[in-house]
């Protein structure tokens, strides 16, 4: 890569990492101003439940986590497509189908119980039975800045590794 394209990067560079301190330094006013009926704003991660849990060393459920970070973040897009698409039919009073997105809750629900990762499951428990669509994209946000505060880093590389994609 040449320094032309190196310096073209760093602003989007910079602009996601403040994209991450700024999800992490407001996501728990966010989450306790819209979630403090779930008691998860203070929520911290043990791995060490997971571990003995489990039976596998932190190592791996290390890396399992880093796979749950990956795979919300990606589906944090088809999420928001998903209550779009709800917002439309209900707008042309079509029938609303919620079968995909409570399929996508499902799936990621069943990670974060094995994991013990409790702020996450309470989350995906009520994308998967609410029809409110306003607070099911609230509860995406908030699972958004969940999976950021397990592995800042992590997320970071997962959401540029996602942009550098997007601008093929």
């Amino acid at each position: 890569m040449n320094n032309d394209n190196r310096e073209k990067r760093r602003p989007e560079n910079a602009e996601l990492r403040r994209r991450i301190d700024r999800l992490l330094i407001e996501g728990s006013n966010f989450i306790e101003k819209n979630f403090s009926d779930l008691d998860i704003s203070e929520y911290r991660y043990e791995i060490g439940e997971a571990v003995e849990e489990l039976s596998l060393d932190r190592e791996t459920v290390f890396q399992l986590v880093e796979d749950y970070i990956i795979q919300i973040l990606k589906a944090k897009v088809t999420f928001y497509e998903y209550i779009h698409k709800l917002k439309l039919d209900k707008l042309e009073n079509r029938p609303l189908d919620y079968m995909d997105i409570r399929n996508l809750a499902h799936k990621n629900l069943g990670v974060v119980r094995n994991l013990r990762i409790k702020d996450a499951e309470k989350l995906l428990k009520i994308i998967m039975n609410e029809d409110d669509l306003d607070y099911m994209r609230l509860c995406v946000k908030a699972l958004e800045i969940s999976a950021v505060k397990l592995n800042p880093l992590c997320a970071y590389e997962t959401l540029k590794l996602i942009q550098v994609k997007n601008s093929l």
